[in-house]
């Protein structure tokens, strides 16, 4: 039930993307794509990439690359001002991958779980 609530308050609201990366008619790849309006920098906007998923079996194919391109290009024509994401500090091949595409370490997140 929390997954269905969730699917359609993202569908109900223009400001998010659910992704998914198609070939040969299988899903082989997933991410959300939020654009949140912010005071910082002058009002911008920014796009938010969260929840990227690759095929396993696909993986070291370049295809997370031509997602996350993709969904930068989708905020560069939202007009945003920058595009960031969080990655598990564990994953640091994950860190490697964003690098590579231009992604920078500019801050030190924190969660606070309130619920299971």
């Amino acid at each position: 039930p929390r997954y269905l609530a969730a699917f359609d308050a993202i569908d109900a609201d223009p400001n998010q993307r659910l992704i998914a990366a198609e070939l040969d008619g299988r899903v082989i790849g997933t991410m959300q794509l939020s654009f949140l309006p912010g005071l910082s920098f002058i009002g911008s906007w920014r796009g938010l990439i969260e929840a990227v998923r690759i095929a396993a079996d696909l993986r070291g194919q370049r295809l997370g690359e031509q997602m996350i391109l993709w969904a930068v290009e989708q905020c560069r024509a939202r007009d945003c001002k920058l595009v960031q994401l969080t990655s598990s500090a564990t994953r640091t091949a994950a860190h490697r991958f964003y690098a590579r595409l231009g992604f920078v370490q500019s801050h030190v997140g924190m969660k606070l779980h309130l619920r299971d």
